[in-house]
């Protein structure tokens, strides 16, 4: 099936067989069972990370709402299992904590990645020590130690891109897919071994839901229950309900909010008070551009757009990563990663374009006057 109906289809197909039309909601935190011995043999299972199916044991190992929503993102994806958590940032702590509990603790990255990425692997949070590279260095940069080689395209905030098919290592590639969403991108057919999301952005797609969502192959995928249920950080149902149902229209959304960016870019790209447009060539919803005035004064002029952090709603948000998603980051980090004091980065929504453009020129209009 094509894209657009497995996005409408994956996860539901039991539901005519159920009598249901509407996914149903679990919200059961525990089971009823009258065999201990089994429980104990399926909870030793469950130790271990296996897909236990069947009746559910405990909320924290797994959840049937939680399962659908994992069932067609890995369909989207092209993968053989998805390990949904709370949050995306959850979601990549579980990758570096089951690689670390396989002694690899090292980690070769290409910036720019999202700033809480690069914050959490930068500090040595979760013990991990981290190679900065470049994607022609890759293989160079890669020790014994490595678990993962971590990248993400298009990238956060700048929309840079990395050719993935040309990354040539031995141990598993994660690529951050957030932005591109399986509509423009799968990076498991381009020989990545992981694909993150946050699916708090896209995937949910209303700004309501908080999720993240890792796919991958099912021993990959083990390792990741294994350190959902020990750490607690899976998805809460409702979550998984809302993710679920985002998916349906997940590529109707990106399209057409797609169309609409490349519209606002060209204009931006016409417009005196910008220096300069980003936007990644595989399209998508997302354009960054750099003004020549003062960038926060076209955050305090917006009114229809909202100023705020995050993206991938059916409404357009606007915001200054230097200041906000990226302010985590050392200064020299951030600028060396190409992420300017003067850059803005815009998540194009479901409004007409020239509404949206009507917003942004008379906020860039206040940023050339405020120079003076």
């Amino acid at each position: 099936m094509q894209l657009n109906t497995r996005a409408v289809h994956a996860g539901r197909e039991d539901l005519t067989d159920l009598g249901l039309h509407a996914a149903p909601i679990d919200l059961s935190t525990t089971y009823p069972s009258h065999d201990s011995h089994e429980e104990a043999s399926r909870l030793d299972r469950a130790k271990l990370g296996e897909d236990l199916g069947g009746s559910p044991i405990y909320g924290r190992i797994g959840n049937p709402t939680v399962a659908r929503f994992e069932t067609a993102l890995a369909n989207l994806e092209g993968a053989e299992a998805a390990v949904a958590f709370a949050t995306g940032m959850a979601a990549l702590s579980a990758c570096l904590l089951a690689v670390a509990a396989q002694g690899k603790r090292h980690v070769v990255a290409v910036r720019p990645l999202y700033g809480t990425t690069d914050h959490l692997i930068d500090s040595g949070l979760l013990g991990t020590e981290v190679t900065w590279s470049t994607v022609d260095m890759l293989a160079d940069d890669v020790r014994a130690d490595t678990g993962l080689v971590i990248v993400e395209s298009p990238a956060n905030p700048t929309l840079s891109e990395v050719d993935i098919k040309a990354i040539d290592v031995d141990v598993p590639v994660l690529v951050d897919n957030t932005f591109a969403t399986p509509v423009l991108q799968r990076p498991l057919e381009l020989g990545a071994d992981i694909v993150l999301h946050s699916a708090t952005k896209f995937l949910g797609g209303h700004g309501d839901v908080l999720g993240g969502v890792v796919a991958c192959d099912e021993q990959f995928a083990r390792r990741l229950r294994a350190v959902r249920t020990g750490t607690g950080g899976i998805l809460h149902p409702l979550a998984g309900y809302l993710l679920l149902r985002g998916l349906s229209t997940l590529p109707v959304r990106i399209r057409a909010a797609s169309r609409t960016a490349a519209e606002l870019a060209r204009r931006l790209a016409d417009h005196p008070g910008v220096s300069r447009v980003h936007r990644p060539s595989i399209g998508g919803p997302m354009v960054s551009f750099e003004v020549h005035g003062d960038p926060h004064t076209v955050i305090g002029a917006v009114q229809l757009i909202t100023p705020a952090v995050s993206l991938g709603s059916v409404d357009t948000l606007i915001q200054h990563p230097g200041s906000l998603s990226h302010r985590v980051m050392a200064d020299e980090d951030r600028r060396g990663a190409g992420v300017s004091d003067q850059l803005l980065r815009l998540s194009v929504g479901l409004e007409d374009v020239d509404d949206l453009w009507t917003d942004l020129d008379q906020a860039l209009s206040q940023c050339k006057s405020s120079l003076g």
